[in-house]
């Protein structure tokens, strides 16, 4: 027992992470059971798989890493389900596991994971081809680092989960809520990144600032729920005109800009022809009838006023870019609106 302890004492405070800790565990879970495989496996009760994390295999059968099995497959379950630990005859005990035929597993020794709670993790296991009795030292092991691997499998869990929910909020603060494009503050961002790409490369950029004639009308006739539902049909259909390469955002109500990235290669011509051939392709995408409320709604939109201009490399600020795209797309409304 007290070599166990020593063991574990010079074990567990150096291990930083989960991996850290569980593999050299692993292999003294081996010394001490005289398995051939020793594993830990983490439990996916939503998706009801078990999935081995880490393994330590010193013979023929192998255990390997990043496998994921049914949980009703598992001799784990079995085990559980029965309340023992331990078989030395696999296949006489539960010969309907395919695992266990598979790995040609004879002797199992295995104990819950859990988290303080008492919520089951995974799973510490030993196994082996050949018959292989625990002593109760052994046991004891498996009784101590199956607590230990728990504390820290809730830790890496509880990690994950907020690595999972920071992203998740980084992304929302970047993101509009009603279209899923980007938000201001991100095709800002989006803007001035791809301003000093083209100061770089001595390339133009293309900017762009839609507006939504007459959307007020959309709003007013059938509601502003039927005219959520026609700026993220809009949206939709302005981010398919558009290359992947190419980002669009709504910065207000009814307006969006969108930025592209111009051909070094085109002299001045080149760049005037490429300006008009992108705000006819914006105007273009969102003309035309839209079916809105599952189709009980339909009305055909003229298109959206689009202004286009091209920033020199290193001409314009962004905020100066977008004030000139601006003007551009209200000359763009005043002159449809002269032809009504």
């Amino acid at each position: 027992m007290e070599q166990l302890l020593s063991l574990l004492s010079e074990t567990v405070p150096q291990g930083q992470t989960l991996e850290q800790v569980a593999r050299p565990l692993l292999a003294l879970l081996g010394r001490f059971t005289g398995m051939e495989s020793t594993y830990l496996a983490s439990a996916d009760s939503e998706r009801g798989v078990v999935r081995i994390e880490f393994a330590r295999n010193v013979g023929d059968m192998t255990v390997s890493e990043g496998l994921e099995v049914p949980w009703e497959d598992t001799l784990c379950k079995r085990a559980l389900d029965e309340g023992r630990h331990y078989a030395d005859d696999v296949m006489a005990c539960w010969g309907d596991s395919e695992l266990a035929r598979a790995l040609g597993i004879r002797a199992y020794i295995s104990a819950p994971v859990r988290a303080l709670d008492g919520k089951l993790l995974g799973a510490l296991c030993a196994a082996s081809a050949t018959k292989v009795a625990p002593t109760a030292e052994a046991e004891l092991v498996l009784m101590l680092i199956s607590g230990v691997l728990g504390a820290f499998l809730e830790r890496e869990l509880l990690l994950e989960q907020l690595r999972s929910a920071n992203a998740e909020l980084s992304n929302l603060a970047l993101i509009d809520a009603l279209t899923g494009l980007y938000n201001r503050r991100a095709i800002l961002g989006e803007l001035e990144r791809l301003l000093a790409q083209g100061r770089r490369e001595r390339r133009h950029v293309l900017v762009g600032v839609i507006d939504l004639d007459d959307f007020k009308q959309v709003n007013d006739i059938h509601g502003h729920q039927i005219g959520d539902q026609f700026l993220c049909a809009v949206s939709a259909r302005l981010k398919g005109a558009l290359r992947a390469a190419e980002p669009l955002g709504r910065t207000g109500g009814d307006e969006f800009i969108a930025i592209a990235l111009g051909d070094p290669a085109v002299g001045d011509q080149g760049i005037a022809q490429a300006v008009g051939a992108w705000q006819a392709r914006l105007m273009a995408a969102s003309e035309g009838d839209y079916e809105l409320d599952d189709g009980r709604i339909g009305f055909h939109y003229p298109g959206a006023s689009v202004g286009v201009i091209a920033v020199p490399p290193g001409a314009w600020s962004a905020d100066e870019a977008i004030t000139r795209a601006d003007a551009a797309m209200y000359r763009v409304k005043q002159q449809r609106k002269s032809r009504r």
